[in-house]
């Protein structure tokens, strides 16, 4: 049906057809039939289709890489209110990519995309304001965003704002709101909030002192690579603290560390002759 239709020029059964072509889904994966279906609904002025179109060119796919493209068929679609397509446009003008790099274009596109709810956006936003990037650096209105992105799941979201709370940025300091959010973030698998969770049960930081949850954690964030953590991990082997003391196992942590730059690790080496 949707062939048929799109054959008689209707723009949506057009984009629906050009979908089925992307993902391979009764169809073998042709990105560029998805091209030649995308273009017909996109010169209809179908809001779907420009932003697809985009995508295409974005990432290469069934094109030659194009970002002036991408940024085009993205202006067109963001035009008639696409919320993904000013995300995108945001990315673009937020990283300078096939575009000179501009702050204040990105925020802009960011507050039409989060406005209407784009998770990434109300982030991006988040870390604007958070670093001061083409705008006063103002911690309560990054927390404010992060705030948003947090509360529908936003793992790095969640992380930010925990470390806000952490350091007393835009809020008054409180360890026990920065745990949990960290505790959301670390349960969706993100290594830093890993990381820093294991420091506050090292250190008793509003929680008891455990180095037992401090390791466990420790050892999830060294299972994605988290140089920090290998180093810590590290430093219990080293120091024998509710593990058995093991150089061998703690030269490997550091080891591990070091080979990612970090520059604890590399002294720690040297001390044990690597």
């Amino acid at each position: 049906m949707a062939g048929k239709a799109a054959i008689r020029g209707n723009a949506a059964a057009q984009g629906n057809l050009a979908v089925l072509y992307y993902e391979g889904k009764g169809v073998a994966q042709d990105y560029g039939k998805a091209h030649e279906w995308l273009e017909k609904a996109a010169a209809q002025g179908h809001a779907d289709a420009q932003y697809n179109l985009g995508i295409l060119y974005d990432k290469g796919q069934g094109v030659p890489q194009n970002i002036g493209k991408a940024r085009e068929w993205y202006e067109k679609a963001a035009a008639q209110g696409d919320a993904s397509a000013q995300y995108n446009l945001g990315v673009l003008y937020d990283n300078g990519d096939g575009v000179a790099q501009d702050y204040a274009q990105a925020r802009a596109w960011y507050e039409k995309a989060a406005a209407q709810g784009d998770l990434y956006a109300q982030y991006n936003l988040g870390i604007l304001y958070d670093n001061g990037d083409g705008v006063a650096q103002d911690y309560g209105k990054a927390r404010m965003w992060y705030e948003k992105a947090a509360a529908r799941g936003h793992a790095k979201a969640q992380y930010n704002l925990a470390i806000l709370y952490y350091q007393g940025n835009g809020v008054p300091q409180d360890i026990n709101k920065g745990r949990e959010w960290l505790e959301k973030a670390a349960a969706q698998g993100h290594a830093p909030a890993q990381y820093h969770l294991g420091v506050l049960y090292r250190d008793g930081q509003g929680v008891p002192q455990d180095y037992v949850k401090a390791r466990a954690w420790f050892e999830k964030a060294a299972a994605q690579n988290d140089a920090r953590a290998l180093f810590n991990l590290g430093a219990l082997y080293y120091s024998g603290i509710d593990v058995p003391k093991d150089i061998d196992k703690a030269r490997e942590y550091f080891a591990q560390a070091a080979a990612q730059g970090d520059e604890a690790a590399k002294e720690a080496l040297q001390k044990l002759g690597k």
